[in-house]
């Protein structure tokens, strides 16, 4: 059982919002200083990317 392009998608969809949550949490809950700025914008942009790669998942 190979995996096809969508099961590739769901896959990087799921560990792109699993990153992003990630980041978020140590940026909101570990650091303080400007850096937890940072790893929030970052966690943000892994959000967005996940977004992306779902709506393309049946397309491509």
């Amino acid at each position: 059982m190979g995996m096809n392009k969508n099961t590739v998608l769901g896959w990087a969809t799921f560990i792109m919002i699993i990153m992003g949550l990630l980041l978020i949490a140590l940026g909101a809950f570990r650091y303080d200083d400007t850096a937890g700025w940072g790893f929030g914008a970052v966690g943000v942009g892994f959000l967005a990317n996940a977004w992306v790669f779902s709506s393309l998942k049946g397309r491509l």
